[in-house]
């Protein structure tokens, strides 16, 4: 059967288990828009198996060895590029000040392919890396590219997700439009919404750390989530605290008792409990810690979507979008 919708086609680098092409194909879908995938990669093989499940297609390894000039055109590209040192950026060199760093692979890719618009995502500390040195030749950079760059520092916990994760999100597009970031979208799920009912003993803490816990806290919440700090301090929230992938298994508990499953963990970055986990407990936590907010993402790409394909009429997209997010 031929389809006759219009056809966007992305690329997503360091693409991990892949919440940039949920955000995306999520959002195409909804205008009745084809979003195509014409090219993936993630270095970590774990990753990588994740995607094929999900997707069918294997991402490509290492990008520092792949030629930009075998990438596929494309219209936006997505990259969650790692938090690497950028020791070697300070010197406002622009474009060469970034060799070195894996945002050169991207910045090469973007010089290359000319996509229409790109989304990148990073820690909230590349704001004040370097006393903001860092960013500013990253901006810099993409600026003499040929495109229009703008940041924000977003919060999971805006847009539906019961998790305090705040990450900074850089958009450039070449035409000259008026993209604004998203206003905040509330109020976020529940936690009980999020909380499986049966859960394994394996993710219960020893009684040790759980009569520790109970000792030192007293929750103001049920449901709740336990944080505690490197200082030892403990707290609680009717959400969670951001999930991290190198972090101890009990800094997070539920209730001071547990700690999360795989599938909450993935609940909490926004995939839908479609979405497959083939990996074992310990790279499902490194893999929904590394991964992207997709309801973040989503409502930015919303936003750009507009722009980027040529059958939606931006002003019609983005009224409806303010009245079904922003109706007041």
């Amino acid at each position: 059967m031929y389809d006759n919708r219009e056809q966007i086609r992305f690329i997503d680098l360091f693409c991990g288990i892949g919440g940039f092409r949920i955000a995306f194909e999520e959002s195409c879908q909804e205008v009745n828009i084809k979003a195509e995938c014409v090219f993936s990669s993630d270095i970590d093989k774990f990753a990588q198996d994740s995607y094929e499940a999900n997707f069918g297609e294997r991402p490509y390894g290492d990008i520092t060895q792949i030629d930009e000039k075998d990438i596929p055109d494309h219209d936006i590209l997505f990259a969650g590029f790692p938090c690497q040192p950028f020791s070697i950026i300070g010197q406002m060199k622009g474009l060469n000040d970034t060799r070195g760093t894996l945002f050169f692979d991207i910045a090469r890719i973007i010089k290359e392919k000319k996509p229409k618009a790109f989304v990148l995502e990073n820690v909230k500390q590349l704001v004040g890396h370097d006393q903001g040195n860092t960013l500013k030749v990253i901006m810099k950079s993409l600026k003499e590219l040929g495109y229009h760059v703008q940041y924000s520092v977003l919060n999971a916990l805006d847009y539906g997700l019961p998790q305090k994760r705040e990450r900074i999100v850089i958009v450039g597009h070449k035409e000259p439009i008026m993209f604004t970031f998203p206003e905040p979208i509330r109020p976020y799920k529940p936690l009980t919404e999020i909380l499986e009912q049966s859960v394994d003993e394996k993710h219960y803490a020893s009684e040790y750390i759980r009569s520790k816990r109970e000792g030192s806290h007293k929750s103001s919440f049920y449901p709740s989530i336990w944080h505690e700090n490197k200082s030892g301090n403990i707290c609680s929230y009717p959400f969670s605290c951001a999930l991290r992938a190198g972090a101890s298994y009990n800094y997070l508990l539920v209730n001071g008792e547990r700690r999360l499953t795989p599938r909450e963990m993935f609940r909490l970055q926004g995939f839908p409990d479609s979405y497959k986990i083939v990996v074992s407990d310990g790279q499902a936590k490194k893999q929904a810690g590394n991964a992207v907010p997709v309801n973040m993402i989503k409502a930015v790409v919303q936003k750009l979507l507009p722009y980027v394909a040529n059958s939606l009429d931006q002003a019609t997209v983005l009224r409806e979008y303010d009245l079904k997010y922003n109706p007041s």
